[in-house]
């Protein structure tokens, strides 16, 4: 059964998005996008204080199959990267919604509002 949690927020590009307390997002892959990739053995992250565009690449996951860009959701600034996934990118296999990759500031906090919900997330992926 697919993994999809109801409280976060997705994209067609297969990440997962976490509005943290503070304002800020974590994002990271979801547990469809990990399965597809398989055993990941490189994690790219992006600078810390990057910029983003929407749907800008600004991550890199690279499993024995494939590489695959990681997307930011929203526009904004990167403010923090989960640098022990570099050295362990198994986590991201093991537990796909514990292991964020970067946390975004959106420029815009209403853009979260318009990205995918799980009931919408499940119908991008077709199990449901």
């Amino acid at each position: 059964m697919m993994n999809i949690p109801s409280d976060l927020k997705y994209t067609a590009t297969h990440e997962w998005i976490r509005s943290e307390a503070d304002g800020t997002l974590a994002i990271g892959i979801t547990d469809h996008a990990q399965e597809s990739l398989g055993d990941l053995v490189f994690i790219e992250l992006p600078e810390k204080g990057r910029k983003v565009a929407a749907s800008e690449a600004c991550a890199v996951v690279e499993s024995v199959k494939a590489a695959s860009d990681i997307y930011a959701p929203v526009a904004g600034e990167i403010l923090a990267v989960n640098a022990a996934l570099v050295d362990a990118p198994e986590k991201v296999n093991a537990d796909a919604y514990a292991s964020w990759l970067f946390k975004l500031k959106p420029a815009n906090a209403a853009d979260v509002a318009k990205l995918l919900d799980a009931a919408a997330y499940t119908a991008v992926v077709g199990k449901g």
